[in-house]
């Protein structure tokens, strides 16, 4: 008889946060870890099918047997590298800048002793550094098999070579294997699962909520995202599929609660406080959740509803928060529309009579845009003024005040969003644009 307890599959490593002014340097038990914590806080048992250096062997099969795990799997010795993660961004405001220390000297050395992972019927893979496709040989055809292609699956091809073996495939569009099937059009990539034989489609929209797709009947459910402060993003997409990989009920239900449960995970990084907060979203029925609302915004949506910012984006002044925050919401596949750049830069000496045209060509990109990005550093008047413009157009405003120079009555009351945080202004961007989606649906 196949075990009913689920195994988790992947690499075990070190996630080394590093340190910045505002925060100390971290280190816990990362890959197959955070899988393994988010069905310990949901009350799951699980097995782990691991890879691991020598020296984190003895280390990972405590932890884990502290946190819910009744067997430890040896699949593979890495070798050759630390399996350590240098982390430079936490909260995925941007590119997380992610060092796999050694990566290109890493080796695996598989297990002498005999494995048999034919006894499991619910798997749920972390693709690494290792053989994916020898492990997968050794599952139990039939197996319910969820695989999560975030990260180290970045061909195709290799995707179709699993023809038969996957019922589920998880991605983020963080991923390299997302970013070449489905940029632009999520279309090849549905293509690309049913190609396979896979059952349902997750795909992961970071802030924007989740799409989970039934490759059967073509229906979509979307589930919302919550978004909070972020504590820590690293794990919370391994968390999500190891819930919703090893739900018994349908899928859908999984999907929802694979959301809550990696909610949690993203505010907190002690176990304890995890486990505590993940049981009492646990015990909310489905229904309630699904009407509790939340932020949907597609990934393909983004660009169509164009942001424009309003910042002193001169030549002549170095403001690098203005760039980190373009380089965010970029990086988040929004528009950003600037118009010092788009419709020239008037010079210090320009005659007043000439400015109209830079006036009213700004106004004109004003009004195409959905909503408007402030940053009104060394409180700029154009800022401000543009500030005003948009909400006499009744357009969302979303106002990162990286210095708090600008906390006055008509600026955070007029905003619907307003924080010296580009985290909390990224979530207000997200839930602004999500309102207006939903609207223009209605």
């Amino acid at each position: 008889m196949p075990e009913t307890i689920p195994i988790l599959i992947g690499e075990v490593t070190v996630d080394f946060t590093m340190p910045t002014p505002s925060a100390d340097a971290k280190v816990r038990l990362g890959g197959v870890a955070h899988a393994a914590r988010g069905l310990w806080a949901s009350g799951r048992d699980y097995v782990v099918g691991a890879f691991c250096p020598a020296y984190l062997v003895e280390q990972a099969h405590s932890y884990l047997t502290q946190h819910g795990c009744k067997e430890f799997i040896l699949l593979g010795e890495v070798t050759g590298a630390p399996n350590v993660i240098a982390i430079r961004d936490v909260r995925e405001v941007g590119h997380q800048g992610y060092e796999d220390i050694l990566r290109d000297q890493r080796r695996v050395v598989l297990s002498c002793d005999q494995v048999d992972l034919k006894r499991f019927d619910t798997v749920v893979i972390f693709p690494g550094s290792y053989d994916l496709g020898g492990v997968i040989n050794q599952l139990r055809p039939g197996a319910r098999v969820t695989i999560d292609a975030a990260y180290d699956v970045d061909s195709a091809d290799f995707i179709r070579s699993l023809k038969g073996r996957i019922d589920s495939v998880v991605i983020s569009t963080s991923s390299s294997l997302f970013a070449e099937v489905a940029s632009s059009d999520v279309a090849p990539l549905l293509d690309l699962a049913k190609s396979v034989g896979a059952k349902q489609l997750l795909l992961k929209e970071n802030r924007g909520g989740s799409r989970l797709f039934d490759l059967g009947t073509g229906d979509i459910e979307h589930i919302t995202a919550t978004l909070d402060v972020t504590t820590n993003s690293v794990g919370v997409g391994d968390v999500f599929t190891a819930v919703f990989g090893s739900f018994d009920g349908s899928a859908p239900d999984a999907a929802w609660r694979g959301m809550q449960v990696a909610t949690v995970y993203s505010q907190t990084t002690w176990p304890d406080d995890l486990r505590r907060d993940v049981e009492r979203e646990l015990r909310m029925p489905l229904e309630i959740v699904r009407g509790l609302g939340g932020v949907t915004l597609p990934w393909h949506v983004r660009p169509g509803l164009q942001i424009y910012l309003a910042a002193p984006d001169f030549s002549y002044r170095d403001h690098k928060e203005i760039n980190t925050a373009v380089a965010a919401l970029e990086y988040h596949n929004f528009r950003v529309r600037r118009p010092v750049k788009e419709n020239g830069e008037a010079s210090r000496e320009t005659p007043i009579e000439s400015l109209s045209s830079y006036y009213f060509s700004d106004v004109q990109l004003l009004e195409e845009c959905a909503a408007v990005f402030a940053i009104p550093i060394e409180r700029d008047p154009g800022t401000i003024v543009e500030i005003g413009l948009a909400i006499a157009m009744r357009k969302p405003v979303v106002t990162f005040d990286p210095r708090n120079e600008n906390r006055n009555t008509m600026v955070v009351t007029g905003s619907a969003s307003y924080s010296s945080d580009l985290d909390v202004s990224l979530n207000g961007i997200f839930d602004a644009l999500s309102k207006l989606q939903r609207g223009a649906h209605r």
